[in-house]
């Protein structure tokens, strides 16, 4: 499982730098996807949105790629994450199985530094 989770770190910190750094260098040329997608999108561009989204994806990706807080790095990618998803379900199908990937490496990554997270499911916080 450590090396599972070893491979999905890298694999999800590449995905995640590569992508979050073409949103701010466009070195991947693409069109805006048909229908309310692209105008979900087009939007995000035109008021600069897309920009703080690229810095989450930018950072997260990195601090995977380095291993170094990765428990945060994790914590920044999963809105971006549940955001994709969405936009999957509700908008662009085609956009879904990309997302489903890349839920599933975060998974396999959250499983093995899940010890991080355990505070978040205390009933209560201590004083």
């Amino acid at each position: 499982m450590k090396i599972v989770a070893m491979i999905a770190r890298y694999l999800l910190g590449l995905v995640f730098l590569v992508f979050g750094l073409n949103k701010f260098f466009n070195f991947i040329p693409g069109a805006l996807p048909p229908g309310v997608a692209g105008q979900f999108m087009g939007a995000l561009v035109s008021t600069k949105y897309i920009m703080a989204v690229g810095l989450f994806e930018v950072v997260g990706g990195a601090l995977l790629l380095v291993n170094r807080y990765v428990p945060l790095g994790l914590a920044l990618l999963a809105p971006v994450i549940v955001n994709i998803l969405l936009v999957g379900i509700l908008m662009a199908p085609q956009g879904l199985v990309p997302g489903i990937a890349v839920a599933f490496f975060w998974l396999l990554v959250f499983l093995r530094v899940r010890s991080a997270f355990a505070p978040l499911f205390e009933p209560r916080a201590q004083d």
